[in-house]
């Protein structure tokens, strides 16, 4: 045996200096077999992976601010989604961490602590795997949205208070032999931030052809941390400018351990605002990835859903009129510093889940909130460019 013509034979090699050029087997030489549990496993990152190809991104819809042209807003529609709000994202990854991580199996039960939202789309991948799901949730949680968890064949379970439920859900899934998803602890790690079509991935792409492409804000909310957590690396990654702003509610301890990092619980009671804030600094939020805060009372979050389901003809959730009250204050700066730019923010779910609650007027007087000051503020917003509370 030759290596080539005029090259040294193999034969010619001592032994030892011999034996480094031969081609030793990969893998043995008996058959190749998979369990049965692998088997299940490949199946269903097959149907996860199937759903994901036959759905398409979601919008981005441009906002009109005619009193500010050099400044243009953008809102993600996270709503289209096929269970219905930006945590259908992270219920995907969530569902493909725990099977790759042999978590999930044929028979596993998942049991997740949501405020609903988050719930409602790991029930939708649930029942697509054929699995059993149980939502822990606070009892306060909307009634569009324990119906939605129903629709799509998982259970409710709930307790007093939002601080509550990760304990209880640990307990259900140690009781039960299940697999808690814990989406406060994995959601950072869960999601690719590099890029593989993940939320910051989408709107720089969507924003290549706009005027002002790579955008001067991103603000979002937090619930888990995943998604600012998810921004603010791909940010970081690709090297851009932009910076990352939160939009927390009132009551959250978000934003106060961004001005203190020694406080990592509030106490109080909880914002009515679903899906963002909580009482305790959780896992995955990373708050050396946020460039500025804001806190936004719950009447402010109301009041500004409300102003832009009517500017935009469609209804977003209380969540999304956080987030805008923000992006009022963003601009609001931009205008006074004389910047141009384009600032994003997200649709998070519709409002048509919050009917009885956020978009009720009773609901609303039942518990002392009133949003008309806020509601007229955000009007002014929208014809001036400035959002002035006084």
């Amino acid at each position: 045996m030759t290596l080539g013509a005029g090259l040294v034979h193999i034969e010619s090699l001592p032994p030892n200096v011999a034996s480094c050029f031969l081609i030793q087997p990969l893998l043995p030489s008996c058959p190749m077999t998979i369990s049965s549990t692998r088997a299940w496993v490949s199946t269903a990152i097959q149907i996860i992976e199937a759903d994901f190809n036959r759905s398409s991104d979601t919008h981005l819809l441009q906002v009109p601010l005619p009193a500010v042209p050099r400044i243009s807003l953008y809102l993600k529609d996270e709503s289209t989604h096929p269970s219905g709000s930006l945590k259908h994202r992270l219920a995907r990854s969530l569902f493909l961490y725990g099977l790759c991580n042999g978590w999930i199996g044929l028979d596993t039960t998942v049991i997740e602590a949501s405020s609903g939202s988050t719930a409602v789309s790991e029930a939708y991948f649930a029942r697509m795997l054929g699995l059993r799901f149980i939502a822990v949730m606070p009892r306060s949680t909307s009634a569009e949205k324990i119906a939605q968890i129903a629709f799509y064949g998982g259970e409710s379970h709930f307790v007093d208070s939002p601080a509550e439920m990760y304990a209880e859900s640990a307990c259900l899934a140690e009781e039960l032999g299940g697999h808690y998803m814990d989406q406060f602890t994995y959601a950072e790690r869960a999601t690719d931030w590099r890029g593989n079509n993940n939320i910051a991935e989408s709107i720089f792409s969507q924003m290549a052809h706009e005027e002002h492409p790579i955008p001067s804000w991103i603000v979002v909310g937090a619930g888990t941390g995943g998604t600012s957590a998810t921004l603010g690396r791909y940010i970081r990654y690709r090297r851009l400018p932009t910076r990352l702003c939160l939009a927390d509610p009132e009551a959250s301890v978000f934003y106060r351990h961004l001005a203190d990092r020694a406080v990592c619980t509030a106490s109080g009671p909880p914002s009515v605002i679903e899906g963002i804030g909580r009482p305790r600094c959780e896992p995955s939020f990373v708050p050396e990835l946020i460039d500025r805060a804001y806190a936004v009372p719950d009447a402010a979050s109301i009041a500004a859903a409300r102003v832009l389901s009517r500017r935009i003809g469609r209804s977003c959730g209380g969540s999304t009129g956080t987030n805008l009250w923000a992006v009022a204050q963003v601009i609001g700066d931009m205008v006074k510093n004389g910047e141009t730019g384009s600032v994003v923010t997200l649709l998070c779910d519709s409002g048509e889940r919050y009917r009885s609650t956020h978009f009720d007027d009773a609901w609303l007087g039942q518990r002392g909130i009133c949003i008309k000051s806020a509601e007229d503020a955000m009007e002014r917003f929208f014809e001036t460019g400035v959002l002035s509370t006084s």
